[in-house]
């Protein structure tokens, strides 16, 4: 029987960042690029020094106690700096992914009474011309496009630094986090400096962290896995975060960090490994790998080329990891677990264990969290104090996803073998019923699908058909290469065997009749995909399903869409 976690004001990011101020003054703890292959290093007193400034400036507005801020803009140093600032002025920040279109940006805003929001990278600032409230004032921080906006440095200049160690109350609200929304309006989770510093204790007692290790932020900030994992943890025990610059010098960002912890969607592990296979065949790796003295530097040779020579952990989650692809990790010798966690519950639910050999699950729950299944909807349930105050202005929804008696209704669909181990099979609600009568969960096939290199996102689709039918969308440099016919045959080609792949490992009722490829790229901006790239069910049915039948119509197993 473990100790039961408790935590102390000594445990909030604000008291974290005063330690680290006195015992670590020195030290780095943020790395960010500039461009040009250039970094900027900020120790913890340089970091605190700018908190501490924007702090007073936030004060000097003279809003109430705990309005809400926002903060846009991709990751970086000062989205995190932002975020300190808005806690030790003793206000509530709200994050808002840079992707949302004007309309949600503008509902957001709205919505959680925002007196002012920071704007840091972006690479299209339409929605701030569409979505920002003319009463909303802007802050430019370093690294953000142009706008006629007070810039972070003007602000540090004229503010001196806050003094002595404010420090808000554990049940006070940290921040709001507005879901992605695949269904309606986003949601704003309601997160206290206590649940969020529950779930940093609970989860780190799986997977220890210390004052040596490295973080590279590059998922979105707005979003709690990165919230937690990067912000929170590298607060809690003194790391040294990196960021990423852009898409195209992730590796060499990464290769600049070298992360003792790293965590990644299935989607960008999967690409990894098509990069090392396009350089080395699958089999002749293989057959190195199984030779003692040279498997040994191929390995090391392997994960040194992609910057984790020094990862110690490295986790997947957002969707189930490929067995093939965990297998082959773990053949590299990365230690390689899934995680399992959502906005509501900090993203602290179940992971597998480290050194684990398990396939299939995302493992057991974190230490004091509790799961179950719904007897009767087959969904999971969850309980623990890191659950969420509620949802902002929600009651009725608050009351829809929290049990009287305390559980999370989590809205997937899962079992639990006799070792306690959680597997998810599905969405609650995204299971339909063909014309046959059977029910066919789509997740689990679009799992599958997203495996081919080429594919970028993926909806499995089929209400009251005979047989379900995929749609794909490709990745831009697919769309490109389909241009020139010889290209589109062999995608069509290469495709075709996907399909036939994949069915093979379904039930007979599962077995798509046909793939549809969509070369119009699905974005948040369309409102086709989340921030997240989690697709969106009722936009693509509203605007493909009445084409279902043309394409089944065709007989041929990949249809190229018009529309």
């Amino acid at each position: 029987m473990t100790a039961p976690i408790t935590v102390s004001s000594g445990d909030l990011p604000l008291q974290c960042l005063y330690r680290w101020e006195r015992e670590r003054a020195s030290q780095v703890y943020l790395t960010q690029p500039v461009g040009g292959g250039q970094v900027e290093d900020l120790t913890w007193c340089e970091a605190a020094d700018q908190v501490r400034r924007a702090a007073a400036w936030l004060d000097a507005q003279g809003w109430p106690h705990g309005s809400r801020v926002a903060i846009i803009g991709k990751n970086s140093a000062h989205w995190i700096l932002a975020d300190l600032a808005i806690q030790m002025a003793g206000h509530i920040s709200v994050p808002i992914y840079p992707t949302f279109n004007g309309q949600a940006l503008s509902y957001i805003l709205e919505h959680s009474e925002a007196r002012a929001c920071f704007v840091g990278k972006m690479d299209d600032t339409s929605n701030l011309e569409t979505g920002v409230p003319a009463n909303v004032p802007l802050i430019t921080l370093p690294l953000a496009p142009p706008l006629k906006a007070m810039k972070w440095t003007e602000l540090q200049a004229t503010s001196k630094p806050m003094t002595g160690e404010p420090a808000p109350e554990m049940d006070a609200i940290s921040t709001i986090i507005y879901t992605s929304g695949t269904t309606g309006k986003p949601k704003g989770v309601v997160h206290s400096y206590r649940t969020m510093a529950w779930g940093v204790t609970s989860a780190t007692r799986r997977v220890r962290m210390d004052v040596h290790d490295r973080y590279i932020s590059y998922l979105p900030l707005a979003h709690v896995a990165e919230r937690m994992l990067i912000e929170q943890a590298s607060l809690r025990y003194g790391g040294r975060v990196f960021f990423a610059e852009a898409l195209d010098t992730f590796v060499q960002d990464l290769q600049r960090a070298r992360p003792t912890i790293f965590f990644s969607v299935p989607r960008l592990w999967v690409k990894f490994q098509h990069g090392v296979h396009s350089k080395m065949p699958a089999e002749k790796l293989d057959m190195l790998m199984s030779i003692p003295v040279i498997g040994h530097l191929v390995r090391r040779k392997i994960l040194k080329g992609l910057g984790l020579d020094q990862c110690r952990l490295a986790a997947g989650g957002a969707a189930p990891m490929p067995a093939d692809v965990l297998q082959w990790y773990r053949k590299l010798g990365l230690n390689l677990i899934e995680v399992y966690g959502m906005t509501e519950n900090c993203g602290v639910s179940h992971s597998t264990l480290p050194g684990s050999s398990l396939m299939g699950s995302v493992g057991l729950p974190y230490d004091q969290v509790e799961s179950g299944i719904a007897p009767e909807s087959g969904e999971i349930l969850m309980r623990s104090p890191a659950l969420m105050m509620g949802y902002y202005k929600d009651d009725a929804a608050t009351g829809e996803a929290i049990t009287s008696d305390g559980w999370l209704r989590t809205g997937d669909k899962g079992k639990i073998d006799g070792d306690g181990h959680l597997s998810i099979t599905g969405r609650v609600k995204d299971i339909f019923k063909s014309s046959k009568g059977k029910y066919v969960a789509p997740a689990p096939i679009e799992d599958l699908l997203i495996m081919h290199p080429d594919i970028e996102a993926c909806a499995v689709a089929g209400a009251h058909l005979a047989q379900p039918l995929g749609l794909v969308m490709l990745s831009q440099e697919a769309v490109a290469r389909s241009a020139a016919p010889n290209e589109r045959e062999a995608l069509t080609t290469s495709l075709t065997a996907h399909l036939a792949t994949v069915n093979a490992e379904l039930e007979p009722h599962e077995r798509m009749e046909c793939l549809v490829v969509i070369t119009t790229a699905w974005t948040p901006e369309n409102g086709f995909v989340t921030p997240t790239l989690k697709v969106k069910r009722m936009r693509i049915e509203e605007a493909y399903a009445s084409h279902y039948q043309e394409w089944l119509g065709q007989r041929i197993p990949v249809a190229w869409s018009r529309h």
